[in-house]
């Protein structure tokens, strides 16, 4: 049976905004990781690690799931604590 985690993604490094962290993705776990020999590359004979779809709420993706039999764990995104706070509070001593 396939294994597959729904979530949202994080933010990169390169984003200031927040415009790509608002859809939900199911992505499938992958299984039979090898290192290629040759190369040193990971390979791996399953296709499914490849694919990667976007839903625009938790609840369709994990609909989805159920109606293609799908093992999925839900992973909650983490609430992050935004301070505001000006540039003269960095050197103001409490």
């Amino acid at each position: 049976m396939k294994k597959a985690k729904i979530y949202i993604p994080t933010k990169t490094a390169m984003q200031s905004g927040r415009g790509k962290t608002k859809k939900w993705v199911l992505s499938f776990e992958t299984k039979n990781t090898k290192t290629n020999p040759l190369m040193g590359w990971e390979s791996g004979e399953d296709t499914l690690s490849e694919v990667i779809l976007t839903f625009s709420s938790k609840e369709k993706a994990i609909k989805y799931a159920k109606k293609n039999n799908i093992l999925y764990q839900v992973i909650e995104p983490k609430k992050s604590s935004f301070i505001i706070k000006s540039y003269a509070d960095n050197f103001l001593k409490d």
